[in-house]
Parts: structure tokens; sequence; C-alpha cells
């Protein structure tokens, strides 16, 4: 089998080569541009593997997808490379078209013109929008209608309707997966819970939007990983499949957990103005998941979190090299003076 996995120097990317690498013996190829949260350190120990090579490659430019399909002729394409920051979205909404939603059509039509047996799409339960705080019995299924928020959520939307049809149109084998909030190693320490624990190291401020009442379900990245795996081998072409954790939080209860885990003051924790358009609720039912291929979360949050921590505590080389530079110059546009 050959797996080409877009997008793999990132977070989730990342984990799910190592992944496939521990559970398959596949021929994969990272494909990835290496834009601000493309880390090739994260893949040192992947390099290791005989199988496993990499390309540098934007999914936006067609010329080089192509050769790269050319060369390595795929079986299987999952594709993970996209622009993924809310708040880079507002600030910059063009960057996420061409990415999210150019990116897809040009691996799309790769998949046509070379013949595969599945692409992969991976996308996110913001493209169902928000739910309500006070309604807890209300969850995202797969036919919650599509109703984003953000540029972002948007692009994903975009990205995921592309997809279907392409299905439809010229019958490409394709699945797509829609997953709640990931957490684990090797996640950019832009988002919430590195974020978080970078600054509690540091002793520097917690921001936290609004009053941290904002809810997401969160999902280790490894279940995550097993999921698309699962769906790969089994699952329906098509077919849209939701993958959430059962582990909802509410922001200010991550961060609280975070600095208790850590030994910190509860002081550092600094209230910001809201995002624009913050969804108050995400939460996923799996049940169709749970029902078709036998995949249910693993972890619970108590224990990933925890886990989790211990990575960041026990790698503060890999974070502590990206903190700097763009991303430092970033943070202080998107924090200082909120």
């Amino acid at each position: 089998m050959k797996l080409i996995v877009t997008g793999g120097a990132g977070f989730i990317g990342s984990n799910f080569i190592y992944y496939m690498q521990e559970h398959h013996d596949y021929d994969i190829l990272c494909m990835d541009a290496l834009t601000y949260a493309g880390n090739l350190e994260t893949l040192k120990e992947a390099e290791k593997n005989p199988r496993y090579s990499f390309v540098k490659c934007d999914i936006a430019d067609r010329d080089a997808v192509y050769r790269v399909f050319e060369d390595f002729r795929p079986d299987v394409v999952v594709n993970f490379a996209a622009e993924s920051h809310v708040d880079r979205s507002i600030e910059d909404p063009g960057i996420f078209l061409q990415t999210n939603v150019i990116g897809t059509q040009v691996l799309l039509d790769a998949c046509r013109k070379y013949g595969i047996k599945r692409f992969h799409q991976v996308s996110t339960d913001e493209v169902y929008g928000d739910l309500p705080l006070d309604r807890p019995d209300l969850f995202f299924t797969e036919s919650t209608p599509i109703h984003t928020s953000s540029p972002y959520s948007a692009s994903k939307a975009s990205a995921d309707l592309l997809v279907q049809a392409y299905h439809r149109t010229y019958d490409l084998p394709v699945t797509i997966s829609r997953c709640s909030n990931n957490y684990g190693p090797y996640q950019f320490p832009e988002k919430l819970i590195p974020l978080m624990i970078a600054n509690c190291l540091a002793n520097k401020p917690l921001p936290v939007y609004g009053q941290g009442l904002n809810v997401r379900d969160w999902l280790y990245v490894e279940d995550h990983c097993k999921a698309i795996d699962m769906i790969l081998q089994c699952g329906r072409d098509g077919e849209i499949y939701n993958i959430g954790g059962h582990n909802e939080m509410a922001n200010i209860d991550i961060v609280k957990l975070i600095v208790g885990e850590i030994g910190k003051s509860e002081e550092l924790i600094t209230y910001v103005t809201d995002r624009k358009g913050h969804d108050l609720r995400y939460a996923i039912d799996p049940a169709k998941i749970k029902a078709e291929l036998g995949w249910e979360p693993e972890t619970k949050f108590a224990d990933g979190i925890k886990k989790t921590i211990k990575w960041y505590l026990d790698n503060k080389t890999w974070w502590e090299r990206i903190v700097s530079g763009e991303y430092c110059e970033y943070y202080e546009k998107m924090y200082e003076n909120r």
C-alpha cells in the first residue's frame, strides 16, 4: 500500500504517520509546504523507517502535486493539509481559501488523474456552527446542517462540499471525517492546551477569551488517528463520519486544570476581549462510526491531559524552538492590549 499524507509535518498529520507506521507496513509519503505550523523535527523518528519519505509541496501548486503523484503513484491519500487557526482566518481569510479550498480541489483532480483507491478528507466539527450552552442534550450528527461561523470553518465546509461533489460527479472514492478539538503531543503552541502549558512554565499570562465559558469536545489525537485508520479500512465510499471524544470541557476549566497540574497560580489567568463570532459549544455524537466501524474514544480527558502535559514537560526543546520569531510576533498582535 502506498499512502500520501498531506500536512504530515503538522500536529495531527505527524501523529497519524507515527500511528500508521506502528500498525501497518505501508510506503508513506509525507507532503507538506512547511509553513509556520509544519515542523520536520516532529518527524525525526519517522525518518528512520525506510518506507517513509518526505517532499516539500504546497497542495495548491497543481504542477508540483501532479509530479508527486506521477512519481509515487499512491493508492490512498489522506488530506490533513490545512490552515486551521480561527484567529488567523479572521486576520487573513484568503490564505485559508487558497489552501483549504483550492488545495483540496487540486488534490481531488490529481486523484482522478492518477487513480486512487480512497481519498480521505480530514474536516472539523466547526462546519456545523455551534450549540447553545443551555442545551447539553444537543449534539452534532452527520445530518446536522452546515452553518459556519468563521472564514476557517467556511473554507473547510467548502472543501467538504467539493469532496462530496467529486464523489457524486466523478465517482471518486472518498470519505470525510469531522472531528472535535484534538490535543496531545506535537501540537503547535498557538492552540489552547499547549499555549497554556508553555505560558505556565514560563510564568507568563494565560490569555482566556471572554469568561472562558465556551465549551469544546476534546479528543486525544491517538484516538483520532485510530478512527481515520478504521475509516480507510472499512468506511463506506461517500460517507461522512463524526469523530468525537465525549469529553466536553469549558475553556476556563481546562486552563485551571493545567495550572493545577503544573503547580502554578491561577493569578496567571488573564481574561481578554472575546474572539469575533466565537462559537459557544461544540459536541459531537459519534454514534455512526461506533455502529458501523466499532470505533469509540479510549482516552479519558483526565488521563489524556496528564499525558499531554508530561509530553510537553519532557520535550521542552521541541516547543521552545517554535515559540520565537514569527509566532512571537503573531502572538503579540493577537493578545496585546486585549
